[in-house]
């Protein structure tokens, strides 16, 4: 039998998170996004070396920080820049659950330009997140319309 090259249950790209507490940004991500764990190893000083959270049908790796291999969580380096995006089917319950469970809101939820109902969060690891429901489905030209009509409206109120 071969072995498979992506396992069974990953896509092509599965990202990898350290953050400070493992054991409390699994539950977070429990309460926060719905998240199943997967499973978690640690080490003999009972940090978590790596964990693995499945949210919808992706799979997100994490582990505690590990300064002296590099490994630094957003907090250490002073933010983050780079973010995870879900899409889902109820984004405003979503993003409350989200609030609710610890999250910061850098963006409310509303309806967006290029069809999507999609806002913007940080986790207490310093993560960001966003979070969108598709809505509309828009040609490129309807897009830019839409694109230019949201601009216009934006410098009008600057």
């Amino acid at each position: 039998m071969s072995v498979k090259p992506i396992p069974e249950g990953y896509h092509t790209l599965t990202p990898f998170l350290t953050v400070r507490n493992a054991e409390r940004a699994i539950e977070f991500y429990k309460q926060a996004f719905g998240a199943q764990e997967r499973g978690v190893a640690k080490g003999p000083d009972g940090k978590v070396m790596h964990a693995e959270v499945k949210i919808g049908d992706s799979v997100i790796m994490l582990s505690d920080e590990y300064p002296e291999f590099g490994a630094l969580s957003p907090q250490s380096v002073g933010g983050s820049p780079m973010g995870l995006h879900i899409y889902i089917e109820n984004v405003d319950a979503a993003f409350d659950r989200a609030v609710k469970a610890g999250a910061q809101v850098e963006m409310p939820v509303a309806d967006q330009f290029w069809g999507d109902r999609y806002g913007k969060l940080k986790d207490p690891f310093g993560h960001k997140w966003s979070i969108a429901t598709h809505v509309k489905d828009m040609s490129a030209d309807e897009m830019k319309r839409s694109m230019d009509d949201a601009m216009s409206k934006m410098q009008k109120t600057a």
